[in-house]
């Protein structure tokens, strides 16, 4: 098991052991601790009481962060037709149909999320291999699969960011960087807190949410209390 740093074990001096920090203090705290060079993101991460092998049971969506989460995303439109010029007018980096495609089986992946419109599920299924793995794919559930491409678009631009739970039942997601002000961060906490509680799986049983930890990308974790 590889040893943390110097600094690592200073800033883990600075959590209390078995202490349960309100949301306040956690978010004060996490940015206390974050060391790091450059801007470090910090992430929610939340264990559910959920199976995830059983559909009924599986948490998947996206919300928007009032706050956004630091980071300006790249967004690839499929689309053809009019629905182009919407979608370069709407701010899309990249647009277009059976050249991205190709573009894409080619290697070329340097994209943060991908917007199609139904028309084109035809065309970007042929990438199911490839972009699928690395949660790529356009998702009506997500609202990639639009015909209302500036919608889509701004929502990204703004701070929308997907939720979902991995094998284990957790869910991982950045709620801004270590830069933000705590109030931005415990507003984007509390929005993402508040869309897991109300998407709870009716097939969930006992006790939902199960633990609550706010952590840097270097930094040590800091838990926080269920309420």
């Amino acid at each position: 098991m590889a040893k943390h740093g110097k600094k690592y074990r200073e800033a883990e001096k600075l959590i209390e052991a078995d202490k349960l920090y309100a949301v306040d203090e956690a978010v004060e705290l996490v940015k206390k601790v974050a060391f790091g060079k450059f801007d470090e993101t910090i992430e929610l991460h939340v264990k559910l009481g959920v199976d995830p092998k059983y559909a009924d049971q599986q948490v998947r969506g996206a919300v928007v962060l009032p706050h956004g989460t630091g980071k300006t995303k790249r967004v690839l439109v499929f689309a053809k037709g009019e629905k182009v010029k919407e979608a370069e007018d709407a701010g899309a980096d990249f647009v277009g149909s059976d050249e991205i495609v190709t573009k894409i089986q080619g290697g070329w992946l340097d994209f943060d999320v991908a917007v199609a419109t139904p028309d084109m599920m035809g065309v970007v299924g042929r990438l199911g291999k490839i972009l699928g793995p690395r949660g790529l794919m356009p998702n009506p559930k997500l609202g990639t699969v639009t015909m209302d491409v500036n919608k889509a678009i701004a929502e990204i631009k703004a701070g929308k960011v997907e939720y979902r739970t991995d094998k284990g039942g957790n869910v991982h997601c950045p709620i801004g960087k270590a830069s933000f002000p705590a109030e931005k961060l415990k507003e984007n906490y509390k929005v993402l807190i508040d869309t897991l509680n109300r998407v709870r799986p009716a097939a969930a049983k006992g006790q939902y949410m199960r633990s609550i930890t706010l952590a840097a990308t270097m930094s040590p974790p800091v838990p926080v209390a269920l309420s």
